[in-house]
C-alpha cells in the first residue's frame, strides 16, 4: 500500500515491499547492475556518494539512459539517489530493514507537490512488482495494467 507523508520540505511518496530473505540481499537487488537490470535496468559508473551514474531504464520505451548522482550509500540500509532528468530531478531514498517476516524495501521518492501522482505511483508500483517477478523468477508484469488502472487510487491519496 503506498502513502503520502507530508515533510518539513514537501510530501513523501512511500511504497514498500516485503521479500522473505536477508538485508544483505535485498540491498544487492538495488546495488548492483547485473540485478538493478533485471527490474530497472543496468548501470554504470562509479557508484559511491558525491558520484554520477549512467542507468539504462530497460523497462521504459526507447530505453533511455538516465544520470543519477549517488547521494548516500550506506550499505546494506540506505540509499539516497538523485535521477536527474530534463524536467528537474527525482531525489529518493531506497531504505532496506529486517522486519519479522524478513526484509522490508521501501522506496521513498521526495516530492515537492503531488502534481503528477496519478502517474508516478503506478509507475513506481509497476517497478516494484518487476522486482518481485525478478526475485521470484515469475512473468514480468504489464505496465498496461497499472496505468491508466492505478491513476485514481493514488490521485485520492492526496485527500
Amino acid at each position: 500500500m503506498a502513502e503520502l507523508v507530508r515533510t518539513d520540505d514537501g510530501i513523501d511518496l512511500v511504497l514498500r515491499r516485503t521479500f522473505a530473505t536477508t538485508p544483505e540481499d535485498v540491498w544487492a537487488d538495488v546495488t548492483q547492475p547485473h540485478r538493478t537490470a533485471l527490474w530497472f535496468g543496468p548501470w554504470e559508473g562509479e557508484g559511491a556518494p558525491g558520484k554520477t551514474v549512467r542507468v539504462q531504464l530497460v523497462f521504459e520505451e526507447g530505453k533511455p539512459w538516465i544520470a543519477m548522482r549517488v547521494d548516500a550509500c550506506e550499505a546494506p540500509r540506505r540509499l539516497a539517489v538523485l535521477g536527474m532528468a530534463d524536467a528537474g530531478g527525482w531525489p529518493m531514498d531506497l531504505l532496506v530493514s529486517e522486519v519479522e517476516d524478513g526484509t522490508e524495501l521501501r522506496l521513498v521518492h521526495h516530492l515537492t507537490s503531488t502534481d503528477g501522482i496519478g502517474e508516478i505511483g503506478p509507475g513506481w508500483e509497476y517497478y516494484l512488482d518487476l522486482l518481485v517477478a525478478a526475485r521470484d523468477d515469475t512473468a514480468r508484469p504489464s505496465f498496461d495494467d497499472y496505468y491508466p488502472a492505478l491513476k485514481e487510487s493514488f490521485e485520492a491519496l492526496r485527500a
